[in-house]
């Protein structure tokens, strides 16, 4: 099937989310607008979910556990596992790996961990948008040790993508997949950069907001739709 997708969407628990970004609210709206498949990717953590899957099973929209992974390289990677107890397990590593700078709500927001009925069980006291130990290499390895898939996100963005901090994608991170913004030019991308001529190019919403969420444009051919199928597309070699 050719699955209608967005691999890349903020909760609450980003201090950058939107309030109105609960689990319900995002997977609902995914819903209207028409997508079979997202992915809840805050920021370093995991925490929101299993809520946000748990809802996804109610409103027939498959929710991938993920995160906005930052690299000790100031570098974005979008991390997609294929179950929340090794979503958990790397939001617990890359926690571990942050530095404990606390969060201050009153500038970055509230980073808020809620239940699938958007009621909140907890708050993460330290603050998300810091670079972990891991580099690029380090990380895209972990993931792949849990059995996910990870690619470089936005690289067509000036700040935290890979090409504005390395100037092209090292060949030793293994990516098959990167991701582009909504507005990326992918021509000029594959005509400077003929690495991604061999990888497969998305485009997801990063959406910090629901108006941010657009309509389904994107599509990802997959045997079935599961997790563990969507990860392994995206991490064969082309």
């Amino acid at each position: 099937m050719n699955a209608r997708y967005d691999f890349h969407m903020h909760s609450v628990l980003s201090p950058c989310g939107d309030e109105d970004m609960t689990p319900n609210n995002l997977v609902n709206m995914a819903a209207l607008q028409g997508y079979d498949v997202i992915a809840l990717t805050d920021h370093n953590s995991c925490l929101n979910c299993p809520a946000a899957v748990k809802v996804g099973e109610q409103a027939g929209v498959l929710v991938i556990p993920g995160m906005e992974l930052q690299t000790a390289e100031d570098i974005h990677m979008v991390c997609l596992l294929p179950d929340l107890e090794r979503a958990l397990e790397l939001s617990g590593l890359v926690r571990e790996a942050m530095p404990p700078i606390p969060n201050r709500p009153e500038v970055f927001g509230p980073q808020r961990i809620l239940d699938e009925n958007d009621e909140q069980i907890g708050e993460e006291e330290i603050l998300l948008v810091n670079s972990c130990r891991y580099s690029l290499t380090e990380a895209a390895r972990l993931v792949r040790e849990l059995d996910g898939a990870c690619f470089p996100a936005h690289i067509d963005k000036p700040s935290f993508s890979v090409l504005a901090a390395l100037g092209e994608i090292p060949p030793e991170a293994e990516f098959t997949a990167a991701e582009v913004s909504g507005r990326g030019d992918v021509p000029a991308l594959l005509k400077a950069h003929p690495v991604l001529q061999n990888m497969r190019i998305l485009r997801d919403s990063d959406a910090h907001y629901l108006e941010q969420m657009p309509e389904p444009r994107e599509f990802l051919p997959v045997p079935r739709l599961t997790a563990a199928d969507v990860i392994a597309i995206i991490m064969e070699k082309r």
